[in-house]
């Protein structure tokens, strides 16, 4: 009994027997019953270590799975609330008139530079030609009025110079004039007194006469001297009345030619008034210039090219139609630039900043992208809304905000330009 307990209850350590069949031998003596239950015991006992050992591993396996399954989705954000976004063009008219020609349709891929339409240019045409003959005929006026610059300069000097000589000779001519009249003067007072004499003589000569006391033939004489002498009187008067006539012309010429210097010493001011008017020339010659390529201009905008290559869309041009200067015609998506905004909760910004990876998966191809952050927006999607809340008025509850997030995609993933602004997509984000 004591040796079967023995063998029940062999620690684990103990060196264990080989096996052996448990159909005892023929030639055995029969086993005993608590032989037989030590047995069922020992081996109950080893199947219960391997259960918990296999319970261990797994339990540890599914720790480990379970740590590495948290680590790789903790290090990752994501978002169902992203859409695919890209600039649209407006291509407008600049210029109004009737549409003559529409070269493209909706969804038609053109380059930059492609005619997309053309409004009638005879109008315009018309207006080039008219700019240019002003231009013509203002620059013509301001090269005579740039001319006359120097030559009013030369003239004006030359005035005053022949000026101030005529001043002089004017002065010298009423000198002259006035010793003129001294003279004439003179010899109408020397006339006046041989009249005197001559009176004298007549007088005297008459009362001799008339006593036979000299001839009648000295008498006459003596007449014939008073009458010469009263016409010497007459002439010197006249004489010196002239010479005064002469005073005074020469004088009205001395101020005359005063007023020619006065005249001539504004040279300054008249060559800078000639100045004046070349610069006014030249300036209405730039206006007119800027007039033409105004006009060359608006002949331009009639033909209407694609500002990028892109995707025609929402085009409303017909033959036909009046535009008016800024009236949309159609718009162009250009493919080329296209990115990711997603719409984070902002409880999951905290760990993200621009230059992260990012994955995208696009819902309508049902395949992957690869991209990075770019930027984080300055503000909620809420505060750019027409109408952003008011938190301050009513009764607040909390909302969680979602914050745009522009995410770009690595360069040369489409190559088709199968990407399109508007499409849905969900987008991850690596923030560890």
């Amino acid at each position: 009994m004591a040796q079967n307990e023995g063998i029940g209850l062999q620690p684990p350590g103990a060196a264990v027997e080989p096996a052996r069949s448990s159909a005892p031998p023929a030639n055995a003596a029969p086993e005993s019953a608590e032989a037989s239950a030590a047995r069922r015991r020992y081996a109950s006992l080893r199947g219960n270590r391997r259960a918990r050992a296999v319970l261990l591993v797994a339990v540890i396996a599914m720790v480990a799975g379970g740590f590495l399954l948290w680590h790789h989705y903790a290090a990752w954000e994501s978002t169902d609330d992203a859409q695919i976004d890209g600039y649209i063009y407006s291509v407008t008219a600049r210029v109004s008139g009737y549409v003559v020609r529409v070269h493209v349709d909706d969804n038609q891929y053109v380059q930059t530079g492609t005619v997309l339409a053309e409004i009638d240019p005879r109008d315009y045409r018309v207006a080039v030609d008219s700019a240019q003959a002003a231009y013509a005929n203002d620059q013509a006026s301001a090269q005579a009025s740039r001319v006359n610059v120097p030559i009013t300069s030369v003239n004006t000097r030359s005035q005053l110079s022949t000026s101030q000589a005529d001043v002089e000779n004017a002065r010298a001519g009423v000198a002259d004039a006035q010793q003129r009249l001294a003279a004439a003067q003179a010899r109408l007072r020397e006339a006046e007194a041989n009249n005197a004499k001559a009176q004298d003589d007549v007088r005297r000569y008459q009362q001799l006469v008339a006593k036979d006391e000299i001839s009648q033939q000295v008498y006459d004489q003596a007449v014939n001297n008073a009458k010469a002498a009263t016409a010497a009187v007459d002439a010197a008067k006249a004489s010196a009345v002239a010479v005064q006539e002469q005073i005074t012309q020469a004088r009205a010429k001395v101020a005359q030619a005063e007023a020619s210097v006065r005249s001539a010493q504004t040279w300054p001011e008249q060559v800078t008034a000639t100045r004046a008017r070349a610069l006014a020339a030249d300036a209405a010659a730039q206006r007119s210039r800027a007039a033409l390529e105004q006009a060359q201009l608006n002949l331009q905008y009639t033909t209407i090219v694609a500002p990028v290559s892109g995707v025609v869309g929402q085009r409303s041009a017909q033959v036909g139609q009046y535009v008016s200067p800024g009236q949309q015609l159609l718009a162009i998506v250009p493919l080329d630039n296209v990115w990711v905004t997603a719409n984070f909760k902002e409880t999951q910004l905290k760990k993200m900043r621009p230059g992260q990876l990012a994955q995208i998966s696009v819902d309508a191809y049902g395949r992957g992208y690869k991209g990075h952050v770019d930027s984080l927006a300055g503000a909620s999607g809420a505060r750019f809304s027409l109408f952003p809340p008011e938190n301050a008025t009513g009764n607040y509850v909390k909302v969680v905000q979602r914050i745009p997030v522009k995410i770009i995609f690595e360069k040369g993933q489409d190559p088709q330009h199968s990407l399109r602004p508007g499409m849905s997509v969900e987008a991850k984000v690596k923030v560890r």
